[in-house]
């Protein structure tokens, strides 16, 4: 019992929070504003306490697996999942269904932690399964919108499509290998046909959650309609953790298949950041611009995944550590315009600067980090990234990456030059920030800034690898 509780801590905390925003919906029930302050309480000490009474090891038969970095990555999603609460602080207050939406957040996180420790096919499929669905209830949170009805049933058809995708390719792994373990299967792959066919089902089931080109059509639309801060759980922690778990899964479960997936990862990596570029070059609506950002994104994360290597998977989780605090950045600054003024257009941001200087400067900070422009941690995101992925040798695919960073850099830089240099014949008045949000704002801010000055936090990732 004590080993659990000390191994399954992140998941049993997690877990003790959701009872007790149950128990309060099921009670007499709290104002928002009061609510609100205990579930960011809740949350800030749930990621304190991350970093305490850690421990390694399996339980149930290997089902479930816990290492120190592991933990850490689960501590990074609760670092965004805090932040996401802090910064959409105001549309929390407002939402009737404000106990539901947390409980909903956090079933989806939990099922993400299961999912990162998963040992084997069932428990990866079950913890899929409780990670998505939830979701889907989020993105048609806006019940009076008929837009985020829309996204919700896009989210609840592609995340079935892909959930039936996935069972199929797990039960060709069991039939071609004879085992669901995480730890035996990679002895019995020897590239069959079958086997191949299997990993590109499982490949396909990976892609629809990451967005990644050809399975990337929902994306846009999902986040238009969604609630800002689903759009920015979606973006953010979704994506970071089916980062991790794809990477480990093709690292560690499907090592001696490399060859064919490495193949893989490299067409649809450039066909990624091509196309996430090509489209957000054409966006008007902030959302759907982000949207497309994030998918060019995930093109850079496949060259570090690309690389198989320590350093391929060091440079991924730090990258994603960076992405948390520069979109969510980015989502905030959108949240609160929207929220405030009523305007999501990108030309709607002309002449910013001039009625609103902090939001400018946090949104040209997080513009900057994303697009990879030094000093801030973006830059070296990138850079790591792209080195662990020129270990391989193929030097035209990391040309082609580099000149995609060159291109999202042009429609970066429009939606910065909007907001500072452009005029508005509408210009948009001062907008007045919840103090939480505009703590978040400063903390993303800091650590645009100094996780990349930070030389200790690639290295503390390192030595977890």
């Amino acid at each position: 019992m004590n080993e659990m509780l000390t191994l399954m801590k992140p998941e049993l905390v997690l877990t003790g929070i959701i009872f007790l925003l149950l128990f309060i919906k099921l009670g007499k029930g709290m104002k928002n504003e009061t609510l609100l302050l205990l579930i960011q309480v809740l949350l800030l000490l749930n990621f304190i306490s991350g970093f305490f009474f850690n421990a390694e090891g399996t339980l149930f038969g290997g089902m479930y697996q816990t290492t120190g970095l592991m933990v850490l990555q689960k501590n990074i999603l609760n670092l965004g999942v805090y932040l996401i609460s802090l910064l959409f602080a105001d549309w929390f207050k407002k939402s009737e269904h404000m106990p539901e939406f947390f409980m909903l957040m956090l079933s989806a996180l939990l099922g993400m932690f299961f999912l990162i420790s998963s040992g084997n096919l069932l428990m990866f499929f079950l913890a899929l399964e409780l990670s998505t669905i939830p979701v889907a209830a989020m993105a048609n949170f806006d019940l009076e919108k008929r837009r985020s009805s829309e996204a919700g049933m896009k989210m609840i058809l592609s995340s079935a499509f892909s959930s039936g995708i996935l069972l199929f390719g797990t039960s060709l792994i069991y039939g071609a290998t004879g085992t669901i373990s995480f730890a035996e299967i990679p002895f019995h792959l020897n590239g069959s046909p079958l086997q191949i066919l299997a990993l590109v089902f499982l490949f396909s089931a990976f892609a629809f959650k990451l967005s990644i080109v050809p399975f990337h059509l929902w994306t846009a639309d999902v986040y238009e309609g969604s609630p800002v801060a689903t759009t920015a759980f979606l973006s953010v922690i979704s994506k970071g953790a089916v980062a991790f778990i794809f990477m480990a899964t093709l690292y560690k479960v499907f090592q001696p298949m490399q060859a064919i997936w490495y193949n893989l990862i490299m067409i649809l990596a450039v066909a990624t950041m091509v196309i996430g570029n090509l489209f957000a070059l054409r966006q008007q609506n902030i959302k759907r611009f982000l949207a497309f950002s994030s998918i060019a994104q995930v093109g850079f994360i496949l060259v570090g995944i690309s690389s198989n290597s320590t350093d391929g998977t060091t440079s991924v989780v730090y990258f994603i550590l960076i992405y948390i605090f520069s979109n969510l950045a980015a989502f905030g600054v959108a949240a609160a315009i929207a929220a405030k003024a009523n305007r999501e257009n990108i030309d709607d941001y002309k002449g910013l600067y001039q009625s609103n200087p902090f939001l400018s400067w946090v949104l040209a900070l997080a513009l900057f980090s994303l697009a990879g422009i030094p000093p801030t941690a973006g830059f070296f995101g990138k850079l790591f990234l792209l080195t662990a992925g020129a270990s391989k040798g193929s030097y035209l695919f990391i040309i082609i990456a580099a000149l995609n960073m060159i291109i999202s850099l042009y429609y970066y830089l429009r939606v910065v030059r909007s907001v500072f240099m452009d005029k508005n014949d509408l210009p948009m008045e001062k907008i007045q920030i919840e103090p939480s949000a505009k703590l978040a704002l400063i903390i993303c801010s800091a650590g645009i800034i100094l996780v990349g000055l930070l030389s200790w936090i690639y290295d503390y990732i390192q030595n977890l690898v």
